[in-house]
């Protein structure tokens, strides 16, 4: 069994807006020497997130307004008493999704469903530069 670790980074808007990784992780596993295993992929930061969506302009749209019905931006959130910031929604919207997931690989290609793309997600109230670790476990 061996292990390699990529670095994506992306730019990427504010509020919840997403960007589409899946070539990126692709590539990643291509560029590997492994064949067959697991793409571990995880988004270092209290705001971020990584899913899967078929990324096309509605959904574009779509998530990010699902998700201000879930933590919207006009609700007081104690988080902002801590550090006297605007992001309290920002990470109960990435506790909710969460910071990473896994894809398998078999003969180096990522098994996504034909309309399944991995997505890097930024919650926060401000465009941010993201990083996404792709640690890739196989052979």
């Amino acid at each position: 069994m061996a292990v390699e670790t990529k670095k994506i980074y992306v730019r990427i808007g504010s509020d919840s807006q997403m960007a589409e990784i899946t070539q990126d992780v692709q590539r990643a596993v291509k560029e590997s020497h492994l064949t067959e295993g697991s793409a571990n992929l995880f988004i270092p930061g209290a705001t971020g997130s990584i899913s899967t969506v078929e990324y096309e302009p509605g959904l574009e749209e779509d998530v990010p307004d699902a998700l201000e019905r879930l933590a919207p931006p006009n609700i007081h959130y104690k988080h902002h008493e801590t550090w006297n910031d605007d992001n309290g929604r920002s990470h109960v919207r990435a506790t909710i999704m969460g910071p990473g997931m896994v894809v398998p690989f078999v003969d180096g290609e990522l098994q996504l469903g034909r309309w399944q793309n991995i997505i890097a997600i930024n919650h926060d109230t401000r465009k941010r530069n993201r990083e996404v670790i792709v640690q890739l476990i196989g052979e």
